[in-house]
């Protein structure tokens, strides 16, 4: 019997609004927005095999579902679903055909990993030393899941189920960060988590595999860690199998600028994992970080040896190279002053990959085939000119074996679910189509939107402006600036949404524009790595001149300008505040970090280096918000947090606070109680409104 674990979520979606059918087309209220009227779905299916997956219906029941028949079965009824069905989520365990030799099933409990080798006999402990706050096995702790695995597990199956893989990760003696929570209760609880922040120490991490099937004779035997990465503080990066008896491991010191990947194998004779250093791949970054924001990941081809891998070519832009040997002798698979962004699927004669080559823009995402073995290797564009107006950004899943694929298309245009025969690359099934929000939208105003770019002193920057629907461009309008802007991330793409920004735009005829300066991802290395140990520099810089160049297109009004950003946009909005360039009235932060010491090691690291003195302290010290404090005298200053938040510590607004007020600047500010990272829920719609009023005093904008 092989055990199915899998996680269902409750899809949300409406369509409503109560206007005088005489006022159609009308505006995006603000109410639009914050009660999610105009969300649009997706469909993704759950492929079990080379033909069939998993999806729930819009009834709730589970449905099995057979593209090559095109036959339905439904396994699990929406009755037996609510039985189980606990906070939006559940665990589905069933019996289905045996797929693989062995079929257990493990899970962590109290840090803890016990392994079911039947669902009638009790469970076996595979690891005895867990603690709360100290040894986590099998799951990460919080800088692991937040900033290098992104995944709330850290357990691997091998291919055929014998062999488990996990992550012991040791916080003994990690700082903490410790906070109230205030609840309901006479006093507030005390929140306490490990957390490393910048040059504090770090997690250890070990990797063991255990046999599953002896797993109380063998018990589990570590995989060592290379020479080369050992001898100094390192992380784990990611767990690949390649076989029942291959693993891949990857490793990263501590200055993130170089990687390890070791290829191991478990010698039966001796019952220990071998990792030769001839199978052990260096990968170096001499002018930033190795890697995007996580190091790539390795696709194996069938021969188990060679695979292929998205890193940096000779140019510094990120294209899939094959390695077969070393990393040196790599071939590139693709090139170009455009980058391979995630492979999806390695086949025997084919690789399937996202883009953002078509037509030269960087915020598109087009799904590609290379087919191996023709010479010269044929590329095909699956989805350019599949429904050119509507989609040029896609996501994939593919089917075992490839042989179908569903893709999912989030714009410019309305999201569309669809899916594919590989053979012929033809559509044989509209999974979501999204015609209800479609019909809906045509009452409403929509801005017009807008993606080019900008020239400046030899820089190439993209945005992307949302104009209000009768825009006239005689016309002087307020300009709202949203950024973001942390490394490796990318604002202005191709895609389709309804938020705060949209209502801003249509019913506040308020322009909106997003810009992507150095720093952001997708362009080549050098304008990744422009900010390499200098965060805080070009990000403002970059987003002043785009204003400076946006008022000389005649339609934006000087005198009203605003900038807007949350977590790392809220640090960039601060220093674009302070930075006395005069340019913006106004502005708000939400969540901001306000000093690079305050926020977690492995993210910070990985751009600024240590905070010491033979290192990086100095710009440490001069890239906090904190010195700017002086500058916030001649704007407005919105700053918010929440008061529970785990990532960018509500310390971080505290610490602004106090220099406005030492420097006797005015400001305001609003916290959120017992809110985190996301501040979700009633205090998000608190949050929108205040952020309204906010922004409209600012504009002199009527209520």
């Amino acid at each position: 019997e092989t055990t199915w674990l899998s996680t269902i979520q409750k899809p949300i979606y409406v369509v409503s609004s109560i206007w005088p059918i005489w006022e159609y087309p009308r505006a995006l209220t603000l109410e639009d927005y914050l009660n999610g009227n105009f969300q649009y779905k997706t469909f993704f299916p759950y492929w079990i095999s080379s033909h069939e997956y998993l999806h729930q219906s819009a009834e709730d029941n589970v449905i099995l579902y057979n593209a090559e028949t095109e036959y339905s079965t439904i396994i699990l009824t929406n009755s037996t679903l609510s039985l189980y069905f606990r906070d939006n989520f559940f665990f589905l365990l069933t019996q289905f055909l045996q797929f693989w030799r062995y079929s257990y099933t493990a899970y962590v409990y109290q840090n803890n990993i016990y392994l079911k080798q039947h669902p009638e006999e009790p469970p076996i402990k595979i690891t005895s030393n867990g603690k709360e706050n100290e040894i986590f096995n099998g799951i990460p702790d919080w800088v692991y899941e937040e900033e290098m695995l992104a995944t709330k597990y850290a357990l691997w199956w091998s291919p055929n189920g014998k062999f488990l893989a996990y992550v012991e990760f040791n916080d003994t003696d990690i700082p903490v960060i410790e906070y109230s929570y205030y609840g309901e209760e006479k006093y507030p609880r005390k929140i306490i988590i490990p957390y490393p922040k910048a040059g504090a120490k770090n997690p250890t991490v070990r990797v063991f595999i255990v046999d599953t099937t002896n797993p109380d004779g063998l018990g589990p035997k570590e995989v060592p860690v290379p020479a080369v990465i050992a001898s100094s503080d390192h992380y784990f990066t990611w767990l690949t199998w390649v076989t029942d008896n291959r693993i891949c491991v990857q490793w990263l010191k501590r200055i993130q600028n170089f990687s390890v990947l070791a290829v191991c194998d478990f010698q039966e004779n001796s019952n220990f994992w071998y990792c030769p250093e001839n199978r052990q791949h260096i990968e170096e970054s001499q002018t930033g970080w190795a890697g995007g924001f996580f190091v790539s990941t390795p696709y194996f081809t069938s021969d188990t040896t060679s695979y292929y891998k998205i890193f940096s070519d000779k140019a510094g832009y990120k294209h899939i190279h094959y390695v077969n040997g070393s990393v040196e002798n790599a071939i590139p698979i693709t090139s170009g002053q455009w980058e391979a962004i995630y492979i999806f699927k390695v086949t025997d004669d084919a690789i399937f990959y996202s883009s953002n080559e078509f037509e030269g823009y960087p915020g598109r995402r087009n799904i590609y085939k290379i087919s191996i073995g023709s010479n010269p290797l044929r590329k095909k564009c699956i989805t350019c000119n599949l429904r050119k107006e509507r989609c040029q950004y896609y996501s994939a899943r593919f089917s075992e074996n490839a042989m179908y694929y569903a893709l999912v298309c989030y714009g410019p245009g309305i999201p569309i679910s669809t899916v594919f025969d590989s053979s012929n690359d033809s559509e044989i099934k509209v999974l979501e189509d999204n015609l209800e929000l479609e019909s809906a939208l045509k009452n409403i105003r929509m801005p017009k939107e807008e993606i080019n770019k900008l020239e400046v002193d030899g820089l190439t920057l993209w945005y992307k402006m949302l104009l209000p629907p009768l825009f006239d461009s005689s016309k002087k309008y307020p300009l709202l600036i949203q950024v973001y802007g942390g490394p490796c991330s990318q604002n202005v793409k191709h895609t389709f949404g309804i938020s705060w920004i949209t209502y801003l735009a249509s019913r506040e005829e308020i322009i909106v524009a997003l810009v992507d300066g150095r720093g952001t991802a997708f362009q080549g290395d050098k304008m990744l790595h422009a900010v390499y140990r200098k965060l805080g520099v070009y990000e403002v810089e970059d987003q002043i001149s785009a204003v400076k160049k946006f008022i000389e297109m005649g339609f934006v009004d000087e005198k009203r300008i605003a900038i807007w950003g949350w977590s790392y946009g809220g640090y960039v909005t601060s220093l674009a505040l302070g930075s006395g360039s005069g340019i913006f009235k106004c502005g708000m932060a939400v969540a901001p970090v306000s000093s690079w010491e305050y926020y977690a090691s492995i993210y910070t690291e990985r751009f600024m280096g240590l905070p010491t003195e033979s290192d990086n302290l100095e710009h440490y010290k001069n890239s906090t918000v904190m010195v700017r404090a002086e500058n916030f005298r001649n704007v407005e200053y919105l700053l918010i947090h929440g008061t529970a938040d785990d990532n960018v510590h509500f310390q971080n607004s505290a610490q602004i606070s106090k220099a406005l007020v030492n420097a006797q600047v005015d400001f305001q500010a609003m916290w959120y109680t017992d809110q985190d990272h996301g501040i979700p829920g009633l205090s998000s719609k608190h949050l929108y409104t205040h952020m309204t009023h906010f922004l409209k005093q600012c504009f002199f904008l009527s209520e």
